[in-house]
């Protein structure tokens, strides 16, 4: 299995497989924590030095992963709370939350391509506000304190010719937003957790890197301004699930079921294919009305200073 590359966008998971080989990790700090009431688990991973980002194959930043076993299903009262914890690790992760700022929200992806939606489909559910804050002030809305939110769908280059970073850029420069929080569809490495996961990081994102279609990052190092990563696993690599699958089996059966060197090779060609749910339309529908809510209620002034206080 080792002659084809897991591709994962979770910071957790490429941890998990690590840990796996038994190899130690200096620099990468773990925290984990359970919500008793909702059973969501939340765990931190913090990549601190460049020997550990080397190691893990990410950059430096915290990733944060929130694991909700049942947000797959419909209810309302289960998204609501997942839509709260993760406003709440957002606030965690946003310099000076506190204070009035001018936030760019992008939704990454292809709103053809229904695996890929999740960032359009959650700009479209967003709060924005600048264009009114321009023109009106914060009378308009009769608050003290209001964040600047405005958002962009950069679409995909096959459409505009242009790469979602050089389009980014250029409103950033125009714009001048203090921060910037981007929202795309990753890949997973475990089935259990397609659909069923949200990680945020500070670290920014590569679109298209978990399916191997790598383009220019958005980060603070390219923008020049804090970037917040929000993202949901939708797509599983094909030969993960079936190297797994065969894995269970052999050991399952105590025999091998693909001898020697053409047990990885076998495996390998399904290596540019990528599976999701037969209901992802509907899943994509439900996961963009609570991560756009989470987001929302993580740039409510009124909540972040009565939740301060």
């Amino acid at each position: 299995m080792s002659s084809f590359t897991v591709r994962t966008d979770l910071a957790l998971e490429d941890r998990e497989r690590i840990e796996g080989r038994g190899e130690e990790i200096h620099g990468v700090v773990l925290e984990e924590e359970r919500r008793d009431e909702s059973g969501i688990c939340v765990t931190r991973v913090k990549i601190e030095t460049k020997n550990g980002a080397k190691v893990m194959g990410k950059p430096i930043g915290t990733y944060i992963t929130l694991e909700a076993p049942a947000l797959t299903e419909q209810d309302e009262a289960y998204h609501r709370e997942v839509s709260e914890e993760l406003a709440r690790q957002l606030r965690s992760v946003i310099p000076d939350v506190q204070k009035e700022q001018a936030v760019l929200i992008v939704g990454l992806g292809n709103r053809e391509v229904t695996a890929d939606s999740l960032g359009p489909q959650v700009a479209d559910r967003l709060f924005v506000n600048r264009h009114v804050m321009l023109e009106f002030g914060k009378a308009a809305y009769n608050k003290g304190k209001m964040h600047r939110i405005s958002c962009i769908v950069p679409g995909v280059m096959a459409r505009t010719g242009m790469e979602s970073a050089e389009i980014v850029h250029g409103i950033v420069k125009e714009t001048k937003p203090d921060v910037l929080i981007a929202v795309d569809a990753l890949a997973a490495r475990s089935t259990r957790r397609l659909n069923r996961t949200i990680q945020v990081t500070t670290s920014g994102i590569s679109p298209g890197s978990g399916v191997g279609n790598h383009r220019n990052a958005l980060s603070a190092e390219t923008l020049g301004v804090p970037v917040i990563a929000i993202g949901v696993p939708t797509v599983v690599d094909a030969a993960t699930i079936v190297g797994d699958a065969l894995e269970r089996m052999e050991k399952d059966s105590g025999l091998q079921i693909i001898g020697g060197r053409e047990h990885p090779q076998a495996v390998s060609e399904l290596n540019n294919m990528y599976v999701t749910s037969k209901d992802i339309d509907e899943m994509i529908r439900r996961l963009s009305a609570t991560v756009s809510e989470g987001i929302n209620l993580a740039l409510n002034m009124e909540a972040i200073l009565s939740h301060k206080e």
